[in-house]
């Protein structure tokens, strides 16, 4: 694969696809390990892949486990820079035409229970700036449901302390709106007007969450944390970033929320990506109900 050929695509794909950071850095990164994956099969010119070729490729991939989400991401990815090279005349057909992604398996979110919430959100310590920042981080990303790439992006005038809510720009949308509960909006306040002024460096710094040299808290950053205090936790469950968010999703639903709100406030832009929530609640409520009742459960 020509290394121009490599360079001009990602600028395309950085200047006009217009794709969310993680989706554009993923692409990325797919599309270098399949230039690597040739290469080592001896195919020089991206240009005379065949069908043949990406779905030995893509056998490759299973064969050595990835998942089928991850082996669907790498199509997409594949299909991207192969619908760049027919536009722009480099090649004649699109070797990807007709190729269909492997179907995923309808996995259920990890949730944890409320009693486990609360015992995972009580384990910082609030009365210093990383006990602080980690007491506010965890609470909001369990009050609000937002990912884990939104909380690290999040700046300052996202958040709205007096009316209580976030307002995120959501990518390609007009963005949305999502109330901040008073447990939650209790430990921000503490962080923002207490302990964040104690490691700003910088006072044009924009950033909500700041490690200790006053700069944005990075993703790698978080989850430390989040691990960090899954094992303070003694929690028999992974937890990650996410789980809060599936936990979120899935306690507003409990309680009578209806799922195209939980929809919104989650910014998914397919209701059917949401109803995995109400499925998993369902299943688990089915549960419940088999143990208390059958004779013989």
């Amino acid at each position: 694969m020509s290394k121009s050929i490599l360079e001009k695509y990602i600028d395309y794909i950085n200047n006009e696809k217009g794709l969310a950071s993680n989706t554009l850095e993923a692409y990325v990164r797919d599309i270098i390990q399949f230039k690597d994956y040739l290469i080592e099969n001896n195919i020089e010119d991206s240009t005379q892949v065949n069908k043949t070729v990406i779905i030995t490729y893509l056998m490759y991939l299973q064969k050595v486990g990835k998942a089928t989400s991850t082996i669907s991401r790498n199509l997409a990815s594949i299909r991207c820079f192969y619908q760049y090279l027919l536009n722009n005349n480099m090649i004649n057909e699109d070797p990807t035409h007709n190729l269909r992604s492997p179907k995923s398996e309808r996995k259920l979110p990890n949730i944890l229970t409320k009693d486990e919430v609360d015992i995972l959100l009580s384990q910082p310590c609030g009365n210093n700036f990383k006990g602080a920042r980690d007491k506010a981080m965890l609470e909001l990303l369990y009050a609000t449901g937002i990912r884990v790439s939104e909380i690290i992006d999040l700046n300052m005038d996202n958040l709205n302390l007096e009316l209580g809510y976030l307002a995120l720009d959501d990518h390609n949308e007009a963005g949305r709106i999502i109330p901040v509960g008073s447990v939650a909006l209790q430990h921000m306040n503490l962080y923002v007007n207490r302990y964040r002024e104690e490691v700003i460096k910088d006072k044009e710094e924009k950033a909500l969450f700041l490690n200790y040299y006053g700069k944005r808290l990075t993703r790698q950053g978080f989850w430390k944390i989040i691990k960090e205090y899954t094992k303070k936790s003694n929690i028999d469950k992974k937890i990650t970033p996410h789980t809060l968010r599936h936990s979120f999703a899935v306690h507003l639903l409990q309680n009578g929320a209806d799922i195209k709100t939980v929809q919104e406030m989650l910014g998914h832009s397919d209701i059917s990506t949401t109803q995995i929530y109400s499925f998993a609640m369902d299943n688990k409520e089915l549960k419940d109900v088999y143990q208390k009742t059958h004779p013989r459960a």
